[in-house]
This record gives structure tokens, sequence and C-alpha cells, in this order.
């Protein structure tokens, strides 16, 4: 039987990673037994090293053996025998290597720790009532924030890593009683097959999921909120916590989703339903506001009122721009000033915004570039596209589109292109479940959490859309 040689062993774990500045090691010596401790110092928590692992192994006056350090010296929860060919791997997750001259057994202590955030409400999901806390970049913290919202032992997380050079945890988490075993199947079949080099973050992982990963519309789910992520697996559906990121995705993902939002659960249900019609009204108005104005203005100005098309004509009158080239300008302009905003300091960006829309949009019209009733139906339709915030990148895409549609072929462009594009999220389906659920096909039961709101006491079945394996909740 071959034992270690301390030394030897260090210098080639420090070779393979490259004589990282971050490397460390310590070599414990006494009576002819050697003990070296292999670690990368900036992801472990090296007070508890000192306090758990280096000070118990002072004080102990027996000769060294490591099944005994494993299982009375060593002051840490997670503690095991690995081979060989795994410790590179275990230092990298920031685990302790322990090895001696005396023994081929291999420890990994786990003493991993780097800096997070404290979880916080998340900026796109506040709440006037409800549950502040939001996700954080720690794989662990997240879990614990469903652990203790479902308290249940059916509770199920599995882990894979994903990326050949990121090795990136993504957490697949369920509950087992009610989760449908098709859709689990399905998810681990494609986390699986994703060979990448690396993944950092949630997102990227997305298209790997989709179905249509070309499609211009989201087909997965995704949750800053741990409240909100708790509701979705008790009504059937997988999560998917990715390491370093605040996002949680989940499966499977129907377009209403988008409509409901953590405040409807948390207050009146007659309030939550009057509120979900004009998200709605607000996602319809900010797709076809600027289109349809258009095609008014360019080919059906006779249906307006009398007053209105004075207005607009006396307005419009003198512009540099055809009326198409008018609101496209308005567009690209807001759009711009967006992306600036977004990227400037929050201290600039405040600014940049007053000035751009206040300034330059008055400066503008007064000029005689733009209209005043261009500028405030571009203005109404981006400001509406923040009703629903979780699709306005599909939205900004879908402006741009029907503002074409309605340019050139008028109003009998803008139908036939909404046609086209309700008929092709029929034939969506996310998991196997279709895109539309429940109104096409129209699901009775489901209709009391989709457009209007009934009491939650009302909601004694699970949605047979996600097809859960218990389908009553009370």
């Amino acid at each position: 039987m071959s034992y270690f040689i301390v030394k030897k062993e260090i210098e080639r774990a420090k070779q393979s990673l490259n004589n990282c500045v971050d490397f460390s090691y310590r070599i414990y010596k006494k009576n002819r037994q050697e003990i070296g401790m292999i670690f990368l110092k900036s992801i472990i928590d090296q007070n508890l090293l000192s306090s758990a692992i280096y000070y118990p192994l002072q004080t102990y006056d027996q000769p060294f053996d490591m099944d005994v350090i494993e299982t009375n010296i060593i002051k840490c929860a997670d503690v095991k025998q690995i081979k060989k060919k795994e410790m590179i791997k275990e230092v990298l997750e920031g685990k302790v290597i322990l090895i001696g001259n005396f023994s081929n057994i291999i420890l990994s202590i786990d003493l991993f720790k780097f800096p997070s955030r404290i979880p916080s409400e998340p900026p796109t999901s506040p709440v006037i009532q409800g549950p502040r806390e939001g996700f954080v970049e720690d794989l662990q913290t997240n879990i614990t924030l469903l652990r203790r919202r479902i308290k249940s032992s059916e509770l199920v997380f599995e882990v894979v890593c994903i990326g050949s050079e990121t090795q990136t945890k993504v957490c697949i988490s369920y509950i087992k009683s009610i989760a449908n075993e098709r859709v689990i199947k399905e998810v681990k079949k494609k986390l699986n097959k994703i060979k990448v080099d690396g993944i950092v973050d949630s997102y990227m992982i997305l298209s790997f999921l989709e179905d249509r990963p070309n499609s211009l519309f989201k087909q997965i789910g995704n949750q800053e909120k741990p409240d909100v992520v708790a509701a979705k697996m008790l009504e059937g559906k997988v999560a998917l916590i990715v390491d370093n990121s605040p996002i949680v995705l989940t499966v499977p993902f129907i377009f209403i989703e988008d409509l409901q939002n953590s405040n409807d659960y948390y207050t009146n249900h007659h309030y939550s339903s009057m509120v979900r019609i004009i998200r709605l009204l607000g996602l319809l108005l900010a797709i076809i506001a600027p289109g349809f104005y258009l095609s008014l203005q360019i080919y059906h100005y006779n249906i307006l009122p009398l007053n209105f098309l004075v207005t607009i004509a006396d307005t419009t009158q003198g512009l540099p721009f055809t009326p198409f080239l008018e609101i496209l300008f308005i567009f690209l302009l807001f759009q711009i000033l967006y992306e600036v905003s977004l990227r400037l300091p929050s201290y600039l960006g405040l600014a940049t915004s007053v000035v751009g829309a206040l300034i330059l949009g008055d400066t503008g019209v007064k000029a005689g570039l733009i209209s005043p009733p261009g500028v405030i139906i571009v203005a109404l339709s981006k400001i509406a596209l923040y009703t629903i915030p979780e699709q306005a990148a599909q939205i900004t895409v879908l402006q741009l589109l029907f503002l074409f549609l309605g340019g050139s072929l008028g109003i009998i462009g803008l139908t036939t292109g909404a046609i086209y594009i309700v008929n092709y999220l029929n034939t969506i389906d996310s998991f196997g479940t279709p895109y539309l659920a429940p109104y096409s096909p129209k699901i009775s039961s489901d209709l009391k959490d989709a457009l209007l709101v009934k009491s939650i006491h009302k909601m004694n079945k699970r949605p047979k859309s996600f097809s859960p394996k218990q389908k009553e909740r009370t």
C-alpha cells in the first residue's frame, strides 16, 4: 500500500492550478507524521480552518489516523473521503483537502465562503403588502429561502453541474408529490444535453430549455421572489436555481403568468381583477398605438372626428418628415434615451431622462421637427409597455413591427399581424402546457386565477394546465 509524499502532492496540485496567487497550503508535522492541507484562500473561511481543523489537530495527542481524523477530530459538518483524481475539482469548489504520509485516504472538508448580499426586495417586483425578500446570487441562500416557505419532506433539490470551465451548479427544485414526472424528466434531459464552456447566469440556459429557441416570445418563467416561486411549485411547476444568479426559472410557463403579480394575492381580489384587465389593455396599447395612429393619419383619416383631424393637420403642417419617418424618429429617440438612462449612474440617469423627454421633446416640437400628437402617442405606448415589465423586450420588438405594418398596410396590416401572432401563440407549448391556457384551450377550473381573480378560498384545485399529480388543494 503506497502512502502520499505530502510535499510532492502539494507541488503537483499547485502546478495543476497554474500557480494561482490564492493557492495556499499548510503542513503539520508530528512524530514523523505529516498532514498537508490544500485550499484556495480566496473562497474558504480561514477562521473556521484554524478553529475547526488546525487547532484540533494540534491538540490531539495520539498518533494520527485518517478515519479518526474524519470522525472525531475535524469539527465540520461536511467531511468526506474522495479519490485522488477529484482533488483539484474539490479545491475549486471551496473544499480543504487533507492528505497524510501515513495513509492513502484523502479527506475533503467543506469550508466554502464568499461575499454575498443580504436578501432584499427586488427592484422589478416591489409590493405594497407581502414578503419583501428576493433571491440573491448564492445558491445555498436561495435554497434556504425556499425551505423556509415549504417545510415538506416532499420538497426535492437536485444539483447538476453545467459548463466545462465554470462547473456552474443548477439546482432542480420541485415538490415530488405534486410536480408532473414527465416535466421533471424533460427538464433533466435538456439540462444534461447542455454542452458549453460556461454558464454565468440563469438566462444563459434559457435557449437550451425552450422548444423554440429562435422565437420572439419567452417560453420559460423567471422570478426574483421566493414567495412567488414557492407558490408556483405548489401549483406543480419545476424551479431551476442557478448558482451566481438571483433569477429563478420556472417551467411550464404560460402567457397569463406575466399579467399576474404577487401583489394580486395580497390585496382584494376584485381590485386584482381590475388591475389585470388594465395590464392587458396596457399591453395592447403599447403594441398597437403607434402603428394604429400612423394608419389613421395616412390611410384612414376619414374615420377620425373632424376636430381631431383638424388638430392633427394643424400640428403636422410644415414638418420636414413624412408621418412614418416622424413616428419612427420619435420611437428611436425614446429608445435611445431609455438605453442611455439604463447605463448611466443613477444620479445622472434621472437628469438625462428629464432633459431628454422634456427639453428635447419640447424643443423638437417648437422647432417644427416633430408634432405633439406623435410625441404623445409614442410616449403613451412606451409608458404602457411597463405595465408588464417582464414582457418589455418582446413588446418593444412588436411595437416596431406593428409600426411598419400600420405605416405600410394600414388597419388591414395591423389586423393581419394580430391574427398571425395569436395563431402563432396557439402553436406554442411549454413542456406540454398550451401557451395561451386557460383560454385556448379553455380550462374552466383554471379561470379562477386568470384575467379575473377569485377569492383564495375558492381556488381549491391546482391548475389543470400544468397536469399536477395532486389535483386538490383544499
